[in-house]
């Protein structure tokens, strides 16, 4: 949430930027909408606005030759808007990453059982006495190690081994007794090196009929005496939660005897060459549900026309629904990663050869007459100004670390290069990438119905 309204913050800044140089110089909606689009790199806002032009009859051409010449000084002024918040106004505390608790993040951890409240109780009374969703993977007693189930009777001396979700173990700690020193976090441990009897493998749901099923209606650990601690999806470590909704390519930590976990092999899959096979029918269909999407009129009190979330919003909005929501409804949303990148790639291309074909035959024309300068300068003040004012604002008065700070501006100016810059200078940390996922979206949907807006309210 506070990412997203910094995101806010950071297109309502440069909108407001752009409707005050407007009037202010006398530049023409069209040509200050496609500046605000090349300042920003946000070309489907862009295709948006010449949509609406198009509908009103005015010209597109000068639209998308502001946006061409102001495009390039876009993806570098918002790097070296970075480069200059973290020289100037970085702090060495700003330079850490700052924790945030999400159940939606693993943390493994070794408790003793201690506390007398909770000796004698099965693991389904006990999770029953706190709201801290964990999975007991492993259970030291008398030197044998076992895997628990709900009907299990914790004993005084007891050492469990969790999984919960990030800020939990304090919490667990007083639940149980205490926590062990070990740190059962680092990637280098060796599962199986822990006992003889049990093993720890990595199971691939490959299976169609599983996708869309929630894990306890599976009713694995009753049928097969097995654990399962984390789901691995899109990199993300999840808890296995009873009522975690498994998707097509999730990854599962299964931990039990040998026999019993390849039997669960078998119910999930497992077969890593079936995931290989891009899934077209869901990715077109997801398309063609777009297309119709953003081609439906939403009437806005107040103006003559109406807006329409385009040939980028429409594909947007129905992607989050289907990412959402498909797998409830045992729609297979899983594509493999090349084809992810290759249909992104490929769309981008076609849309900036477009963009390119359009405003090249008065590209250098453009940038050699006084217009051209002045579009040039308003896009660079468009981009700089409202990166390096939210920037400022978000580490100083909200708190937020400089590397989620670089993700989240990467994210409000759509602006992939931007990202791969901030990602380097994090130096292995995520932040970059996950704040940028975060606000990708509400931004694309946010500047192309203000494209619209702009036209619309202020022709």
């Amino acid at each position: 949430m506070k990412l997203n309204l910094l995101c806010l913050g950071v297109i309502a800044m440069g909108t407001i930027m752009a409707v005050g140089l407007a009037y202010g110089l006398g530049v023409g909606i069209p040509d200050m909408v496609g500046i605000l689009s090349g300042a920003t790199t946000n070309t489907p806002a862009l295709g948006a606005a010449q949509q609406t032009l198009q509908q009103m009859g005015l010209p597109v051409d000068t639209a998308a030759l502001s946006c061409a010449v102001t495009y390039p000084l876009g993806v570098v002024g918002v790097i070296i808007a970075l480069a200059l918040v973290r020289k100037l106004w970085t702090r060495p505390s700003d330079m850490m990453e700052h924790k945030h608790e999400d159940a939606n993040h693993t943390y493994v951890g070794e408790f003793g059982v201690s506390n007398p409240g909770i000796c004698g109780k099965t693991v389904k009374e006990v999770a029953e006495l706190t709201p801290i969703k964990f999975v007991i993977s492993r259970i030291w007693r008398d030197g044998k190690v076992g895997i628990p189930n709900s009907e299990t009777v914790l004993a005084k001396g007891d050492r469990l081994l969790l999984v919960s979700g990030n800020g939990a173990a304090p919490k667990l700690a007083m639940l149980f007794g205490e926590e062990e020193a070990y740190d059962w976090n680092k990637e280098d441990i060796d599962w199986n090196s822990i006992d003889s009897t049990l093993i720890s493998r990595h199971l691939v749901v490959s299976r169609p009929e599983i996708n869309g099923k929630k894990l306890g209606s599976l009713k694995l650990r009753n049928s097969y005496g097995i654990n399962i601690t984390r789901v691995v999806r899109a990199g993300v470590k999840l808890l296995a939660s009873p009522n975690l909704t498994l998707q097509l390519g999730d990854r599962l930590t299964v931990v039990g005897e040998a026999v019993a976990v390849e039997a669960v092999a078998k119910v999930l899959g497992n077969v890593k060459t079936d995931l290989k096979e891009p899934n077209l029918a869901a990715i077109f269909i997801g398309l063609l549900l777009g297309l119709l999407v953003g081609s439906v009129p939403i009437m806005i009190p107040g103006m003559s026309s109406p807006i329409k979330l385009g040939l980028a919003g429409g594909p947007i909005i129905v992607g989050i629904l289907i990412g959402r929501f498909g797998p409830d409804l045992h729609i297979v949303t899983y594509t493999t990663r090349s084809a992810n990148l290759m249909l992104r790639g490929i769309g981008l291309s076609l849309f900036l050869a477009c963009l390119g074909l359009s405003a090249g035959a008065g590209f250098v024309d453009t940038i050699m007459r006084a217009d051209g300068l002045e579009w040039i300068g308003l896009g660079f003040l468009i981009t700089v100004v409202p990166s390096i004012a939210m920037s400022v604002l978000a580490m100083r008065i909200w708190h937020l670390d400089f590397l989620s700070t670089c993700g989240m501006i990467c994210g409000a100016m759509a602006n992939p290069m931007a990202l791969t810059y901030s990602s380097e200078q994090a130096k292995g940390n995520d932040s970059p990438a996950e704040a940028y996922a975060t606000v990708y979206p509400l931004t694309m949907f946010t500047r192309v119905i203000i494209a619209q807006i702009l036209i619309l309210c202020c022709m």
